[in-house]
């Protein structure tokens, strides 16, 4: 089977990882204990990508769990599916990374790292056929971050054929908790366009912002968030956990996504989202779902798409639909707001049915730092930035005129 080994590290990541295991347990009829319990032969069909099976017919989660104090791993074993993972694979520390980039990926992430390391190979040798890795961390603090992508550089050292994915909490001035977030994120940002594969970007503003706009609750708690980022992650996730033929691999998805290697960033969007006193006024049909969709409201991190252009976009839609439809409304999609694509990719909208599940649509920062490394960041993260504007803004015909000049010029 095509194996995928999940990664949790830091506070949030571990809060949203958690979460994401009990969506995901909860949709392959896997109870708190291991067991199966469901009651459809397509829930255990590709079982093997996220569980490994144990003896007497318990499915484990292949997860590997880090932190840098014990807290976070203790909430996590007190939680409602705290013992469904292997005991082993829990790996934390007692000092903590104090918000500091430089702590995590320097000094006490680097003296763990190897632990961490002897679990991730143990479990990458269990599997038939690995495809990859998925991270859960954010970019704000100090673990997630710092000790998050020396992780994820390690693992690409180790692993330089597999995929990437992660799922990277980005912070942002309106929720934010400390002042050093802005450092931490461009550092982490910095590793993540040479290291990762495909990013999703999510951030709590944005996360918020649909909490209290849209969801209408008038004081959202992290728990409200990491409910939104869970429903996403299992929605992204869906094409690889149930059988399907488009982005059914890590591998299909980038492919299908990624223009150029470094733009690997996507904005991602869910719905239906609908506060609970208005659901009895919607309908759940294909258009509704599509036009939510594609709402700038709808999107998990705080960039408005109205004011760029999409390069690629993958709609995944779940429950029992018709794909004519579907179709149908994507090319409609295209045709309205042809605008809002880059003309040099023709059907960049790639579109994909899942008969399962309900219906849906997808401190200081000094220590051991030098200078340059911040700027280097700063200049990675700033050139990154140009290459989306350079490609947006690029015409079908731009490079075949300079071919023919330099062509004449001869």
């Amino acid at each position: 089977m095509r194996e995928i080994l999940h990664i949790q590290g830091g506070q949030c990541g571990n809060q949203i990882g958690s979460k994401f295991w009990e969506v995901v347990c909860a949709e392959h009829g896997i109870d708190a204990t291991g067991k199966y319990n469901g009651d459809s032969e397509q829930q255990l069909e590709r079982i093997n990508v996220y569980y490994n099976e144990a003896s007497g017919g318990r499915f484990v989660p292949r997860a590997v769990l880090m932190d840098l104090e014990p807290g976070t791993m203790d909430s996590v074993r007190s939680g409602p599916y705290g013992q469904i993972f292997r005991p082993d694979n829990f790996v934390f520390g007692q000092s903590g990374a104090g918000n500091n980039w430089a702590k995590g990926h320097y000094t006490e992430g680097a003296e763990l790292i190897d632990s961490v390391l002897d679990v991730v190979r143990k479990e990458a040798e269990n599997c038939d056929c690995l495809q990859g890795f998925q991270v859960c961390h954010s970019l704000g603090g100090g673990t997630g971050s710092g000790m998050g992508t020396l992780l994820i550089s390690k693992i690409r050292e180790e692993y330089p054929d597999r995929m990437m994915l992660t799922f990277s909490v980005f912070p942002s001035p309106k929720v934010s908790d400390t002042v050093v977030e802005p450092y931490n994120a461009t550092l982490s940002v910095h590793q993540l366009v040479e290291n990762a594969d495909e990013c999703m970007v999510l951030d709590n503003e944005a996360l918020h912002n649909i909490c209290s706009r849209t969801l209408k609750l008038t004081s959202p708690s992290f728990g409200d968030l990491n409910h939104l980022i869970s429903a996403t992650m299992s929605g992204v996730t869906c094409c690889l956990r149930f059988p399907g033929q488009l982005n059914s691999d890590l591998r299909k998805l980038a492919v299908n996504l990624i223009p150029f290697p470094r733009l690997h960033f996507f904005m991602v969007g869910f719905a239906p989202l609908t506060s609970r006193g208005s659901q009895q006024y919607s309908t759940l049909s294909v258009p509704e779902l599509t036009q939510q969709m594609w709402d700038a409201k709808n999107m998990m991190c705080a960039a408005d798409p109205r004011h760029g252009r999409y390069l690629t976009a993958s709609a995944m839609f779940r429950g029992k639909m018709s794909t004519k439809e579907v179709d149908e409304q994507m090319m409609n999609v295209q045709n309205k707001h042809s605008s809002y694509f880059v003309e040099w990719i023709p059907n960049n909208v790639k579109s994909t049915v899942c008969d399962r599940g309900r219906l849906s649509c997808i401190g200081t920062l000094g220590k051991g730092m030098d200078e340059m490394e911040f700027t280097e960041a700063e200049s990675n993260m700033n050139d990154l930035v140009s290459e989306y504007q350079q490609y947006q803004d690029a015409t079908a015909g731009e490079d075949y005129e300079d071919e023919e000049e330099e062509l004449h010029d001869m």
